[in-house]
């Protein structure tokens, strides 16, 4: 089907860059674009719409003050920053002055929230903060059997190119709202994989930092080790904006002649997915980019069994932790969240329990006997086995991320559907991963990972950009499709 909101089309899909470029020239005003997006979401986004993208969880009540004061602040030539006046989205995980920080549960509501310090750096550089995204429920943690994409607190987000399929996890509502041109640039996070597989199969571009880049301060927490909030946008130079401003980061000059290694033996399992990417490198040598093709280390069952022991135990530490911090009355440990949630079972299990939640208070956090072990071996795989030799000698590393889109279904839990191993070495080493779309297969987004050594991010972006235009030579990807669930 066409857009579902033609008259709003236009302005939605502009990039971030190019809003900054009309707003400095006075093309346009901030409440102009405020205005033609918060009428879009109300048209594509409501449960009560055709589309019921449902990829927004609540919009700022200020937003449109909020852009009519960044007007008149541009008018007197007081420009704040970088993102003056441009619309920004966050992940409903991160606190933010106005919106809920839920997390996805029903346990948080009421509780007060705070401006998180990347929130700080979004409203210092002059950006809008005008909603939060729904995402996978306490960022896909708590269940084995979770559809992502899915909350007891905002219901299942839609993907933009098929609405019964995945907008995947746990950036769900981010990687759509960006697909549905809600706005121009969001802010995800990701421990393993929640930046890139939303970006992967929504056909955005989104950048996992090296931990501890942008602060992750007041966001509700999984893992300190890995967690880590990263830029989402519609195009490499978009997610570059959002970077520089979330990292107060300086872009640094990268080589001219990028050398790129190709894994070949990380594979999505999708024939067309990942013939689709095996074509993609034959362009890019043909298009003079240096590359070494070389497998790496695949993950076995140790290593995720060992992933797992590290996150749940340092979830319920950082969890209970972080929860005894946040202002407010209500659940102040990961033991009474599971009681809370054994008590309104009827919303809060609804589809799926809370198995992995029960795992993580079994585990005694950091000073159960497994944690520091599983840590040591996780983070000699990750980095002496896998990413040390697979980066000798390149700058980077690329990879198939993920395949096309699953349908979601709740009553039988979700499926990851087809994926690549490239998400879990760099979330282990707390090392930076891009993911930009690399075309389409059967009318739905894939992705490319990108993958580069800590703190590597710009040449990450760099090299994200030599990609991006050789697949907009190509194989341009479309305006998404919207397709219905077919009905027999």
């Amino acid at each position: 089907m066409s857009d579902p909101h033609v008259p709003s089309a236009p302005t939605a899909y502009l990039s971030a860059n190019e809003l900054v470029r009309r707003l400095k020239e006075g093309e346009i005003t901030s409440r102009e674009v405020v205005e033609t997006l918060l009428t879009r979401i109300e048209a594509i986004d409501e449960p009560s719409s055709d589309t019921a993208l449902n990829a927004i969880a609540a919009v700022s009540g200020e937003a449109l003050s909020i852009a009519e004061q960044r007007d008149g602040e541009r008018q007197r030539g007081e420009v704040r920053g970088e993102l003056h006046g441009i619309p920004v989205l966050i992940k409903d995980n991160i606190e933010a002055v106005g919106l809920p920080g839920l997390a996805g549960s029903t346990a948080l509501r009421g509780r007060a929230s705070r401006d998180a310090p990347l929130v700080t750096r979004l409203r210092d550089a002059g950006a809008i903060v005008m909603a939060s995204t729904n995402l996978s429920q306490w960022a896909n943690i708590r269940s084995s059997r979770s559809t992502s994409g899915y909350s007891s607190s905002g219901g299942l987000v839609g993907n933009p190119w098929a609405l019964d399929r995945s907008a995947g996890g746990s950036s769900s509502g981010s990687g759509a709202a960006l697909a549905g041109g809600l706005a121009p640039l969001a802010v995800g996070t990701e421990t393993d994989g929640s930046i890139v597989c939303p970006a992967s199969v929504n056909g955005v571009v989104g950048l996992k930092p090296t931990v501890g880049k942008v602060p992750a301060t007041y966001v509700v927490p999984i893992s300190a080790s890995q967690d880590s909030p990263g830029p989402m946008g519609r195009s490499v130079d978009d997610v570059a904006l959002l970077y520089r401003v979330l990292a107060s980061s300086i872009p640094q000059s990268t080589s001219t002649t990028l050398s790129i290694a190709v894994a070949s033996n990380w594979r999505t399992g999708n024939p067309e997915t990942d013939q689709l990417f095996d074509d993609f490198v034959v362009r890019l040598r043909d298009g003079g980019v240096t590359l070494s093709e070389r497998d790496l280390a695949l993950p076995g069952v140790e290593e995720a069994a060992d992933e797992e022991v590290v996150l749940l135990a340092e979830l319920f530490d950082d969890l209970t932790s972080y929860l005894k911090d946040r202002p407010g009355g209500g659940v102040t440990s990961l033991a009474e969240v599971i009681d809370y949630e054994d008590e309104h079972r009827d919303i809060e299990q609804r589809y799926f329990g809370h198995d992995l939640f029960l795992k993580a208070v079994q585990t005694g956090g950091r000073a159960g006997a497994a944690y520091y072990a599983s840590r040591a071996r996780n983070l000699k795989w990750a980095i002496e086995t896998c990413l040390t030799p697979g980066l000798d000698g390149v700058e980077v590393v690329i990879a198939p991320s993920y395949g096309p889109s699953w349908k979601s279904d709740l009553a039988v839990g979700g499926d990851p559907g087809p994926a690549s191993p490239a998400t879990m070495a760099p979330a282990i080493a707390g090392w930076p991963i891009m993911s930009v779309p690399l075309g389409l297969v059967q009318g739905l987004p894939v992705g490319l990972a990108i993958i580069g050594r800590a703190h590597s991010e710009w040449t990450i972006i760099e090299a994200g950009r030599i990609i991006e235009r050789v697949v907009a030579a190509s194989n341009p990807l479309p305006s998404p499709t919207w397709r219905r669930p077919s009905r027999g």
